[in-house]
């Protein structure tokens, strides 16, 4: 039903592909290059969660759980392990496609602007490159929109409320969630982790090393 509504609703641009089980799913992720994953987590052979870590560690593709599993724990877990969106079943399909449009276009729409940093965290909206103490790494959509979005308004603190806004375009979204994201971020950032600054009842900020600590 999904497959026929994106097929319809874009007239016939999305060339999507379908799995039947968690293993086929994983080979067909590593045979083909894909702009993003929708995504069970009870799948037989192997689960979504699992196909969400894995690929993880090699693909930063935007990844969508669709899941009947409402929990709370299980919501957080998802974007623990990377995911860039969480839908619960039943879903409307027309927002679901637009929720797709979005996150692929976050991930794909790429303008020529200039080089943002801080500190020696370097991100380049060009290629969508970003590099720690000279180290490129890897993030997700999400994380890289939140990154983006810190380094665009750098010393400034960027409330929570805008953050959700800008990346997820509604306003209902767990603060967890994007709490989680957050924490991903610091991970991948290691030791330039201290630049990215919580301010209590705030938001987040993302200082340069030569300011002074608040």
């Amino acid at each position: 039903m999904v497959e026929e509504y994106f097929r319809e609703e874009s007239l016939g641009k999305y060339n999507i592909h379908l799995a039947s089980d968690g293993q086929s799913g994983v080979e067909m992720l590593y045979e083909n290059s894909y702009d993003l994953l929708l995504l069970d987590v009870m799948l037989p052979n192997i689960d979504g969660f699992e196909i969400c870590k894995e690929i993880r560690k090699s693909r930063d593709i935007p990844i969508m759980f669709i899941t009947a599993r409402t929990r709370q724990s299980d919501i957080l877990h998802g974007y623990s392990l990377g995911c860039d969106d969480y839908i619960i079943k039943p879903f409307a399909l027309p927002v679901l496609y637009e929720k797709v449009k979005a996150l692929i276009k976050r991930s794909k729409g790429l303008v020529r602007s200039p080089i943002l940093s801080s500190g020696t965290i370097t991100l380049n909206p060009n290629n969508g490159t970003v590099f720690s103490d000279g180290e490129e790494i890897k993030l997700t959509a999400t994380e890289y929109g939140i990154l983006k979005l810190l380094l665009e308004n750098k010393g400034i603190v960027v409330s929570r409320e805008k953050i959700i806004r800008t990346l997820w375009d509604y306003e209902d979204t767990d603060i967890r969630i994007l709490d989680t994201h957050i924490k991903n971020l610091r991970k991948a950032l290691k030791s330039n982790s201290k630049l990215l600054k919580t301010v209590v009842r705030r938001g987040y900020k993302l200082e340069n090393k030569d300011e002074k600590e608040q």
